[in-house]
């Protein structure tokens, strides 16, 4: 037992966030982190946040880039909302994912809403949402004097030298108040379990953001405004690298609470100026491509008490505005004389109505009904091949044959959702949701054009080493979604609790893809890959998922001991025949968590099962089966200070994460044939939080 204790005592620091439970009718696992404010994170990635959600993985991308996963369904089907912003990636391998515009430091809460959302949590996906608030402006209590406080973190990984830092500071009176966010993080790349560097896994990234708010009788009145610098992010699993990242935005929020009411109004701009190529000796080239993306939109939803519940009302507008272009490379005769136009004056709007009546009928019933409207118009101008000689042929005919198509489209999406919550008792609690979802391609999937085999690669999110090319005739998604919570609970916060949470879509007009032909990776022979084809087909997709938590022990002398745990089962299946891509196998984490007055420790255990079943169209490697232990601990030094610190990995087990991708940074430098991308082997890390 004392082994066990020095254990838990050395162990890893998480971030301090607290899963509260919540009375709001929500489908499914409705996880919800709030960030007390430690001001430590094990990772510079805000998409690992919610890993310990049960059906929730995070694809492998860049240091700060990782791809949310949420019960099979990935990236864009997945509505993602920073401080009610809607943004889109900017870039063919989705490099600027919408979770990489904000640092985990500057994260007050995250909240995820899996499957059947409510249709005022967002439309055009079909996955469920990810919603993201920064810190809140703080105001001083009425009648006192300026408040003012603030807050710096440091902490540091050894698995790729990473640094991390923080600062927050904010001074309010009970009317206005003014609040600043810092965030750096750099990382070199990382090494694996045998002790090898994971070539072209460096980053760096900045982020910084203002917030001016003032209330008063029943308003307030939020400007955010901030900017992000990526001077550089390696990508493994990718054939391009990010060497510059310039984003800005500004958020402008209303909320007034009136005799008939509450309204709430947003009106936003975001701005991303991206560039592709090679910037590091472990992985070196010369290829250019430029990217600039805007978002812009507004949103309108008024909230109206009935005699039992709840009326929501609400309008939206969203429009994305893509540039992708590849400046010609001097002396190249495949890319050159002239600029590749990829995407060239790209459209994406969206028009949104909804409607959704949330009713108690009971003390035991309670439903929320929504049905949710949105037209999406999509168009995008003439492109052009970088030349004419027989080395682009291949894209010279594409580029012709994609100008003469008429490439205007309009969809017609409506979701419709239904959920009931039956609470019979104290101790137990059911939900049920039905729900069509809609998501309409992005443009890359309608748009991109390019037949050449170099062209191909780089259109290319998923990690996997092929190439892709769009089709203009893509029909929208649409998911059929059933789901059910049990929910059993007693004592309270720390009590105990089984969640179980069976899952089924039909997904008409899936986005999948065809195989057109094959090729051979950097011309390595040894390695082989597909080049596909965007295209439509029935899918479903369908699992389990459980989450777990039984007090052990508790007195004054020793704290409290409590295990917990969640298991994860997913399965998806094109209906004519063969497995979806990125399916994580079955998983589970075992923990046994201890606290003690200031302090809290936790020694946990990840099982993942061997993944067999993958994607043979996309060549999808198999990954081993495999077993992580991971130690945490954290202690407050009063009120002003907590220290965190520990072990990640810690036997440092060799693996493949089976949603990683495959290696092509260590392809291109070592040559042989494609593997799974090595995943992170052992990290002593430690973070420090000082508050004034």
């Amino acid at each position: 037992m004392k082994h066990i204790s020095l254990l838990m005592s050395l162990a890893i620091a998480m971030p301090a966030v607290a899963q509260t439970r919540s009375e709001d009718v929500l489908p499914e696992m409705k996880v919800i982190v709030t960030a007390i404010g430690d001001g430590y994170r094990p990772a510079a990635d805000t998409a690992l946040m919610l890993s310990s959600t049960p059906g929730y993985s995070v694809a492998a991308g860049g240091g700060v880039s990782g791809l949310p996963v949420v019960n099979g369904f990935a990236d864009d089907r997945i509505k993602i909302r920073i401080d009610g912003m809607e943004l889109t990636s900017a870039c063919a391998n989705h490099m600027n994912a919408p979770l990489s515009y904000i640092d985990p430091q500057q994260v007050q809460r995250i909240r995820l809403i899996a499957g059947v959302t409510p249709v005022s949590a967002g439309g055009d996906s079909i996955a469920g949402t990810i919603e993201v608030q920064s810190n809140a402006p703080v105001f001083a209590q009425s009648g006192a004097g300026l408040l003012t406080q603030g807050s710096i973190a440091v902490s540091g990984r050894s698995v790729n030298n990473s640094v991390a830092t923080s600062v927050n500071a904010s001074a309010a009176s009970a009317m206005f108040s003014i609040g600043y966010s810092g965030a750096y993080t750099r990382g070199h790349s990382y090494e694996d379990g045998h002790g090898n560097k994971v070539l072209g896994s460096m980053f760096e990234s900045i982020n910084q953001a203002i917030v001016l708010a003032a209330k008063g009788q029943g308003q307030q009145l939020t400007l955010r405004a901030g900017v992000q610098y990526i001077p550089y992010q390696g990508f493994p699993n990718q054939y391009m690298d990010m060497t510059d990242n310039h984003g800005q935005f500004a958020n402008l929020a209303y909320r007034g609470e009136f005799g008939w009411g509450v309204l709430d109004a947003r009106a936003y701009w975001q701005q991303t100026d991206h560039e592709m190529g090679f910037f590091s000796s472990e992985r070196t080239g010369t290829m250019p491509m430029l990217t600039h993306g805007r978002n812009t939109g507004y949103a309108l939803m008024a909230s109206l008490p009935m005699a039992a519940g709840e009326l929501r009302l609400g309008q939206e507008w969203h429009g994305f505005h893509l540039d992708d272009y590849w400046p010609a490379v001097p002396g190249s005769m495949m890319m050159g004389p002239r600029t590749y136009l990829n995407i060239n004056d790209g459209k994406r709007d969206r028009t949104v109505l909804f409607g959704e009546l949330e009713t108690r009928h009971d003390a035991r019933w309670t439903s929320v009904l929504g049905l949710r409207g949105e037209s999406v118009r999509m168009d995008t101008g003439a492109v052009q091949s970088y030349g004419t000689n027989m080395m682009n042929m291949a894209d010279s005919m594409a580029a012709a044959a994609f100008n003469a198509r008429s490439r205007s489209r309009r969809d017609t999406n409506i979701d419709a959702s239904a959920q009931a919550t039956f609470t019979p008792d104290t101790a137990s609690s059911y939900e049920f949701a039905l729900a069509r979802k809609v998501r309409s391609p992005n443009l890359y999937e309608r748009y991109s054009w390019g037949r050449g085999s170099m062209a191909m690669t780089m259109t290319n999110w998923f990690g996997d080493g092929n190439g892709y090319v769009g089709d203009i005739d893509l029909k929208p998604e649409t998911a059929y979604t059933a789901a059910l919570t049990a929910d059993w609970h007693g004592g309270g916060e720390e009590g105990w609790f089984l969640r179980v949470n069976p899952y089924y879509s039909k997904v008409d007009n899936y986005i999948d893809a065809d195989v057109l032909a094959s090729f051979h990776p950097y011309m390595k022979m040894g390695a082989n890959g597909n080049l596909l084809r965007f295209a439509n087909h029935d899918a479903r997709l369908y699992g389990v998922n459980l989450a777990w938590q039984l007090p052990l022990a508790r007195s004054s002398q020793w704290g409290s001991l409590i295990a917990s745990g969640n298991a994860a089962y997913t399965r998806g299946k094109r209906s004519d025949g063969g497995d979806l891509y990125r399916m994580m196998p079955l998983n589970a984490v075992l923990a046994l968590e201890h606290k003690l007055g200031a302090w809290s420790s936790r020694i946990e255990t990840k099982i993942v099962a061997r993944k067999d079943k993958v994607d043979a169209r996309r060549l999808e490697p198999e990954t081993g089966g495999y077993a992580l232990v991971n130690l945490r601990s954290s202690v407050a030094l009063g009120k002003m200070a907590s220290l965190s610190a520990g072990v990640s990995n810690l036997f440092n087990r060799a693996y493949a994460d089976p949603l990683g991708g495959v290696y092509l940074s260590g392809l291109k430098a070592n040559g042989g044939a494609l593997q799974a991308l090595p995943a992170e082997g052992r990290s002593i890390d430690v973070g420090l939080q000082l508050k004034f």
